[in-house]
């Protein structure tokens, strides 16, 4: 069985619940693509700038005010010919409405949240053009994470008659007169603000900042931007991840307590990847999540092995997540293979979709490489971040048609590659807002109907960022330093307290060399839209198949709705399936018995869990949650609860997540 044979048919599709006579694949005129014109740094398109229109303002106004809160009441959110403001004539509906939001009060400092490829750079420089056409300012200063995308932001400016120099230097003091501004990193700031608080001082300036959570990398930059940009006329920050693993303060946004207290980032408008994903903005994500079993050595010569996803302590967890990564192991060949496939699949209907593989150093990335040569019998493209020509290799990639590229860092956040459409999340970071970065080099829609397909190891941590895809966070200040999801409330803390696990192991673990002796892969699971789906199967099963067969242009209801329907067919499989005797299925064996209190700490963990993505999209405290899964499950709190109780309240939840779109 090959993964072409697991295609839908049309006969299949039409027959799921609400579908559709087939998949959507252009807009509403017959175009193909969401936007005309060339590309941003973050997937977006620059309108072209021309003389202020007040007319065309003013419509756009009266447009962008009947459809309230929500762009896509009255305007088309995707395709921009409908939604035009002032010299812009191709802009999305949520860029009008934040354009009209800003222009209302034409504040100094303006916060706008925005997930990865919605647009950031095109209403930015739209923003631009206006202000520098009104007069309002007369210089730009872009101010962005790395080099290359300085270059970019450079190049998005000059398609719309904005000269922004990206080449300039703190040694040279001051930019030609043939440009209009400068671009430059935070890094550049942060090593001499003299020079740039002399620029901004020295005209009217709008001072953009390109991802604005790295203010707060590092005590010189922060400082250091504030003392450059103090004196700027206006202030525009941009953000795709408002939130930081840290509780350093951001330069020049603005905090309030919640209703916990706890001080959060102020965003003057938001625009969320479920919003975005409503409105036919960015692409949906599929989760292929791999398992197996996973074996490692000691320095003491002791092996160890542990299942990868299993409920084991967190040192464990870490280990068999490195044995899984190693490209000495069968894991990586075995999950890059079942990748290939799926991109093989998906450009059946999107010919030049990439894919993606993010390593953690470059010793990974290169041996990835080899794997995927082997694999394809194509070389791939590699980025290594210490590499001059990255950024180069960056480009051509972008625009070809080859398959793969393997990186490591250099493509984890605003660089523009609109193709990749499958990746694999092969390093160990895992914080959210890194997560949060690699998944948005995904999610640039071109078309409709186009799906993320984004293959990862099956381990708790990234299994619930996943999850939380859809939910939005702020930026919170006042939050306890361990809490790694950005709420607290004190039942979460007892609970938290409870769930406590030993780590007697870890200090030895962490000081023995780490040797990775076997990786074995087993397809897991399939996480979308809240749910899951599939029972797991071996590498290449039909278990596997059914769901690396998904065709890669679909609707996201029509995605859902196969799903489930593959799912209901494994289900039917297993249900019928006897031995070769033609005796009915044997009973599975009983599990093991295990100490309640083991049990129990397996519940409360998920139960956890499960508030806490309930939590981010309710928007309800903890605590509130708790108290209302007592009152419709009955008994104590959970410290006091039976397994039974508790299963009952992760039921309720579990509903609830997989039922609310």
């Amino acid at each position: 069985m090959t993964v072409e044979s697991r295609a839908v048919s049309a006969a299949e599709y039409t027959d799921q619940p609400g579908a559709g006579d087939q998949p959507a694949a252009l807009w509403d005129d017959g175009s193909a693509t969401p936007d005309q014109g060339e590309a941003g740094p973050h997937g977006d398109r620059a309108g072209v700038h021309e003389p202020a229109a007040v007319v065309a303002h003013d419509d756009a106004v009266a447009a962008a005010e009947a459809a309230g809160n929500s762009a896509v009441q009255n305007l088309s959110p995707a395709f921009p010919d409908r939604a035009a403001w002032g010299t812009a004539s191709k802009l999305r509906a949520w860029q009008v409405e934040a354009l009209t939001k800003y222009f209302e009060t034409e504040p100094r400092d303006f916060l706008a949240a925005a997930t990865p490829g919605a647009g950031k750079t095109t209403f930015a420089l739209r923003l631009a053009t206006e202000l520098l056409a009104r007069g309002t300012v007369d210089r730009i200063v872009v101010v962005a994470p790395t080099e290359h995308l300085k270059r970019q932001w450079a190049d998005s400016a000059d398609r719309v008659g904005i000269r922004i120099d990206p080449m300039f230097k703190n040694g040279d003091g001051m930019f030609g007169r043939h440009y209009q501004g400068v671009a430059i990193t935070y890094a550049q700031v942060g090593m001499n603000p003299e020079v740039h608080q002399k620029i901004t001082a020295g005209g009217k300036t709008l001072v953009i900042l390109d991802e604005v959570h790295h203010g707060g990398d590092a005590l010189t930059w922060g400082d250091g931007i504030r003392e450059a940009f103090s004196k700027a006329t206006r202030r525009l920050s941009l953000s795709g991840t408002p939130f930081r693993s840290d509780t350093a303060p951001i330069p020049f946004v603005q905090y309030a307590p919640d209703e916990q207290g706890i001080r959060t980032s102020i965003s003057d408008y938001n625009y969320g990847y479920g919003r975005a994903l409503q409105d036919g903005v960015v692409r949906p994500v599929l989760f292929m999540a791999y398992a197996g079993q996973m074996r490692w050595k000691t320095r003491m010569g002791d092996e160890m092995s542990a299942s990868l996803g299993e409920q084991v302590t967190k040192d464990i967890t870490a280990q068999a997540w490195r044995t899984a990564l190693s490209p000495e192991g069968e894991w990586m060949p075995a999950v890059l293979s079942a990748a290939d496939k799926r991109l093989t699949e998906v450009r059946r209907g999107v010919p030049d979709a990439g894919g993606l593989v993010i390593a953690t150093d470059t010793t990974t990335a290169r041996a990835y490489a080899r794997i995927l040569q082997q694999i394809t019998g194509e070389r791939p493209t590699v980025v290594l971040s210490d590499e001059a020509a990255a950024s180069s290799r960056i480009q051509a990639f972008s625009e070809d048609t080859s398959r793969w590229m393997v990186a490591v860092r250099m493509v984890s956040e605003g660089v523009d590659v609109p193709r990749l459409c499958v990746g694999v999340y092969a390093t160990s970071a895992s914080t959210p807002l890194f997560f949060a970065q690699v998944i948005g080099r995904f999610v640039r829609a071109r078309r409709r109907g186009e799906t993320a397909s984004v293959f990862l190891p099956s381990v708790p941590g990234l299994m619930a960022l996943a999850a939380s895809l859809e939910l939005e966070r702020d930026h919170a200040l006042d939050r306890p330093k361990d809490a790694d999801d950005g709420m607290y409330n004190p039942e979460d803390a007892m609970v938290a307290e409870a769930n406590k696990e030993d780590r007697a192991s870890e200090s030895l673990l962490e000081v023995q060399p780490f040797e990775a002796l076997d990786s074995q892969a087993s397809f897991d699971r399939v996480l979308y839209d809240g749910g899951e789906f599939g029972s797991g199967g071996e590498v290449g099963s039909l278990e596997e198949l059914d769901f690396i067969g998904i065709p890669g242009l679909l609707e996201p209801d029509q995605v859902r709705d196969l799903l489930r329907a593959r799912q209901a067919s494994q289900a039917k499989r297993a249900k019928g399936r006897t031995p070769k005797d033609g005796m009915p299925k044997a009973a599975a064996p009983a599990p093991e018995d295990r100490p309640m209190y083991q049990t129990i700490k397996e519940q409360r963990s998920e139960l956890h869990r499960l508030v806490s993505i309930w939590s981010r999209h309710a928007n309800e405290p903890h605590g509130a949650i708790h108290a209302e899964l007592r009152r419709i499950s009955g008994g104590p709190a959970v410290a006091q609860a039976s397994i039974e109780q508790i299963q009952k309240r992760i039921d309720v939840l579990r509903s609830r997540i997989g039922g609310r779109r």
